[in-house]
């Protein structure tokens, strides 16, 4: 957490708030959290404090409590570069898979530009742009995030986190010999970044050298066992029955329209596949539907006679989850997921639907 953020405690209030900031430094987060809260007890619109205690919040993982704190901070400081930028780093790196959270966050981060680069800040302006770019990737908006990062490298040309972000957006964008060309730079500056490896693995996968990812995935799995981990590995037949049993389990009125539509089982997408949209399918999806959805089919469309077509990723699926049940769980959201789009569903409507 930054230490710039204005204070306003009285004069009895920093002790405790000098007291909260080195708790904070050093990892005492329940002590940072206490001594906050006493200086919020005297001056309930002490900017440091309310910053302070919100970030210790998020270090705790307690963030509904977190973003109530911040949300707090910028009542009292909605132009406090710090408190925007712990805001954006809340919502963008610590919400999961909330797309709305890191939207809500893109948000932040595009006011905060706008004042970094105003103030003159180079150091908060790179925060911003770095944070950005994150956001970006995760909402699948790559080209802008490539954008973002090129823009933080600018400033800051070392930097392996904007250099990691900016290897995934290529590897997004199906972009494969940059993205191996950017992960290969990553190492060279720091051997032992675990994510370059990972996605170092998924490019090697891509060209068949199963050695080589395998290598790669072993690396990034010892670097950091709690974020990459060995894949759920079922034999092709008893993945083919998972499918089977995902298909029969869908409702009555999703099935009726799979009489003429083919489910097939491939281990990774095509670049065909990928880059048959503008812009290209991420290299990590799940499956994918092929052909026109019931209703842009017409009797005298000369396409309609190509056969509609789903498809399963089955190593993209047994890396996504972290156990047997979790992967057949999986396997039948991708089928419906699909499913949808046969019915004409899109991204948007699938996302509502918690299918995404």
């Amino acid at each position: 957490m930054g230490t710039r953020t204005s204070k306003r405690a009285g004069v009895g209030g920093m002790e405790a708030l000098d007291a909260a900031a080195v708790a904070f430094e050093t990892g005492d987060f329940e002590a940072a959290l206490t001594a906050a809260d006493r200086v919020l007890a005297q001056s309930p619109d002490a900017l440091a404090a309310l910053h302070l205690r919100a970030a210790a919040l998020v270090e705790l993982g307690r963030l509904e409590e977190a973003g109530r704190a911040f949300g707090a901070a910028l009542r009292v400081g909605p132009e406090d570069m710090e408190v925007l930028l712990g805001t954006a780093d809340c919502l963008i790196c610590r919400a999961g898979e909330d797309r709305e959270a890191v939207e809500e966050g893109l948000g932040f981060c595009a006011k905060g530009k706008r004042l970094a680069q105003k103030a003159g800040d180079v150091e908060l302006l790179f925060e911003f742009l770095l944070l950005e770019g994150m956001g970006l990737n995760q909402v699948g908006d790559c080209r802008a995030a490539l954008t973002s990062l090129d823009a933080a490298l600018g400033h800051l040309p070392r930097s392996v986190d904007a250099q990691v972000e900016r290897g995934i957006a290529l590897f997004e964008l199906c972009r494969f010999d940059e993205a191996k060309a950017a992960f290969d730079k990553v190492l060279k500056d720091a051997p032992d970044e675990a994510w370059a490896h990972q996605y170092l693995g998924l490019l090697a996968e891509r060209r068949g050298d199963e050695k080589e990812a395998q290598r790669r995935f072993a690396k990034a799995q010892a670097l950091v066992p709690a974020e990459f981990f060995p894949p759920v590995e079922l034999g092709e037949a008893e993945f083919d029955r998972a499918v089977e049993a995902a298909v029969q389990s869908l409702p009555r009125h999703a099935k009726q329209y799979l009489d003429n539509v083919t489910i097939a089982v491939e281990d990774l997408p095509a670049d065909d596949d990928l880059l048959s949209e503008d812009p290209p399918l991420s290299p990590s999806i799940l499956g994918v539907f092929r052909g026109l959805a019931v209703g842009e089919r017409s009797v005298t469309n000369a396409f309609d006679h190509v056969p509609a077509a789903i498809v399963l990723y089955q190593k993209n699926l047994e890396r996504f989850a972290r156990t047997r049940e979790e992967l057949i769980e999986q396997i039948g959201i991708t089928v419906m997921h699909e499913v949808g789009h046969l019915m004409g569903l899109d991204e948007d409507d699938l996302w509502q639907r918690g299918l995404d």
